[in-house]
């Protein structure tokens, strides 16, 4: 079965079960639930019944599409997501993406968890993503291109939308809430850096390491989709200063700092123009 008509049947499926319409989709990254109890759910989908959905082995990620409110705005949202460390390949993690589309979806809002590397930013933080660089060593157009999803060569200029960054950013000064700004460096994993690989990814230009979000942002790019990403600085990881870190302690900061995500992500949809 072709792309295409992978996508097609997912999407029969989904129309099968509900036909909520939804023009921003949300992705909930690691730790990243408080968000989903937030959404006025009208209606959900377990991954595992939707044709050529992958299944999320994480145990931190739901797997489930729900569809709701959320800020006023119909939203459907991934509760969990997929990686590329799970040995799905990555046609597979951004097959969720090209189906949001065909549902409706204009504007993808992507979250993470991420490794700090800028010096100036502290464990719990919250960062705006502004570019990205793609160190996983892959990419999803790999392959033959099929025009009707997107072109050859598609320009990543504008990557991380402008003009729904500076809406964040303003809505994040009127609640008060503290965001920095950063590049996000995307790895494989699923083990964490070493001290080098750290340094690395500083002397290369990023402020922040994960092992998600690059993929699914070149294919919704790809595809016409606009995008505004976020991530929240779960440890730091500073070369000359490189302590212990474990997921027990990446999940807890994660859910510090949820409510402050959640409220911006709230308050910022509520502003969105469709």
């Amino acid at each position: 079965m072709n792309l295409k008509s992978a996508i097609a049947e997912s999407v029969k499926y989904i129309r099968s079960q509900t036909d909520f319409n939804a023009s921003i989709g949300i992705i909930l990254g690691t730790g990243l639930g408080v968000l989903a109890e937030e959404i006025t759910v009208h209606h959900e989908i377990p991954y595992d019944k939707i044709p050529n959905f992958p299944v999320s082995t994480v145990e931190s990620h739901s797997g489930k599409l729900l569809f709701g409110g959320l800020g006023g705005k119909d939203v459907v949202a991934m509760q969990g997501r997929f990686h590329y460390y799970e040995g799905y390949d990555l046609k597979q993690v951004t097959f969720p993406v090209r189906v949001l589309k065909e549902i409706g979806v204009k504007i993808l809002i992507v979250s993470n968890a991420s490794g700090g590397v800028n010096p100036q930013y502290r464990t719990g933080d919250l960062v705006m993503i502004t570019d990205h660089i793609n160190f996983q060593g892959e990419n999803p157009l790999i392959g033959a291109n099929d025009k009707d999803l997107g072109p050859r060569f598609p320009d990543m200029y504008n990557c991380y939308d402008r003009e729904l960054r500076e809406l964040a950013e303003q809505t994040a000064i009127d609640e008060k809430i503290p965001l920095q700004k950063g590049v996000y460096v995307s790895v494989t994993g699923p083990n964490l850096e070493t001290a080098a690989e750290y340094r690395m990814v500083r002397i290369l230009g990023g402020d922040l390491v994960g092992m998600s979000t690059v993929p699914e942002v070149i294919v919704a790019r790809h595809q016409g989709t606009k995008v505004l990403g976020f991530s929240i600085v779960t440890d730091m990881g500073l070369p000359d200063a490189h302590a212990p870190c474990t997921i027990e302690s990446v999940l807890a900061a994660a859910a510090e700092a949820e409510p402050k995500l959640t409220q911006l992500v709230k308050k910022t949809i509520e502003r969105i123009k469709i």
